[in-house]
């Protein structure tokens, strides 16, 4: 990435919560892809053998599942420095690349309705804004002019976002689509927006005095916040697998929480498949497929 994007970011708890939106080299990752399924008895997840989809040098990153669960977009930075999205296609196995702009872009993610998936664009100039694209990667549009550097982002529904700005401290902000209005909801969060499932709110991972980091809901449009769970110590990011199964990571192991529970479960252990450092996560829509991102073993 372009090593102006966070000058103006200086303080260091915002470069850590930043995670690939940082003018640090970033790290060599790849993309990995598990079956899963999840009980009908305890509701706890299985996860099957993780297969590397992207394995390349390089950091391939940030992925996010199609609608129809039969392709995943993820952020890629090739031997240029430049950072694009890209599309891995389930069936076939097949890489494509989606946008190849000037600009880079991270973190896609597909809008409500599924036409359109929107991205954080580091324009020319080094601000950080939302931004929109055609699936095919076409017809780029300028989603939020107002608020910047905006680090990361979720679709509480079609005319609301949660996003994440980057600051010291960072701030969570809920921007309306409709009347351009944004407005600060929490300070000193961390990286991990996800809309809960089934909708009618969000997750976000929030900072506490003690170096915790605690998952956090809060219900839409109400605003109500309930704190859950801390997160495994060094854990950054989680996924909804369903309305109340949570998976994260720990290390190289995968583990999960229900409401009502006091800790997390450990899941499974990727280590004997080569994987560590595993960060961010992402569910099919259909439920059947876990995306994993983690640092392979040399």
């Amino acid at each position: 990435m372009r090593g102006s994007i966070l000058r103006s970011m200086l303080a260091a708890a915002a470069v850590r919560a930043a995670g690939a939106q940082t003018a640090q080299t970033p790290p060599a990752t790849d993309i990995f892809l598990a079956p899963i399924s999840i009980s009908s008895t305890d509701g706890r997840p299985t996860i099957g053998k993780p297969v590397n989809v992207t394995n390349r040098p390089g950091y391939d990153n940030q992925p996010a599942f199609t609608p129809d669960s039969k392709a995943i977009l993820f952020t890629s930075i090739h031997e240029d420095g430049q950072s694009d999205i890209y599309r891995y296609d389930l069936g076939t196995k097949a890489i494509t690349r989606v946008t190849s702009t000037p600009e880079s872009e991270y973190s896609a993610t597909i809008m409500p309705g599924g036409q359109r998936f929107s991205v954080i664009r580091v324009e020319r100039d080094s601000a950080q804004r939302l931004w929109s694209f055609a699936m095919d990667g076409s017809d780029p549009q300028l989603l939020v002019p107002t608020v910047k550097p905006v680090g990361y982002h979720a679709w509480i529904d079609p005319d609301n976002l949660a996003l994440f700005v980057l600051g010291n401290p960072n701030a969570l902000v809920h921007y309306d689509l409709r009347s351009g209005h944004a407005d600060t909801l929490a300070r000193n969060i961390g990286r991990s927006l996800a809309p809960t499932i089934g909708g009618g709110g969000f997750s976000f991972t929030a900072h506490d005095s003690t170096g915790a980091v605690k998952l956090t809901t809060m219900s839409w449009p109400y605003q109500t916040k309930t704190d859950l769970v801390a997160l495994p110590r060094g854990s950054e990011d989680i996924v909804w697998a369903a309305r109340d199964l949570v998976i994260s990571s720990n290390g190289s192991k995968l583990v999960s929480w229900k409401p009502g529970t006091p800790d997390w479960q450990d899941v499974v252990d990727l280590g004997p498949f080569g994987l560590s450092r595993l960060s961010r996560l992402a569910v099919s829509q259909d439920g059947k497929w876990l995306a994993i991102v983690a640092v392979p073993a040399p």
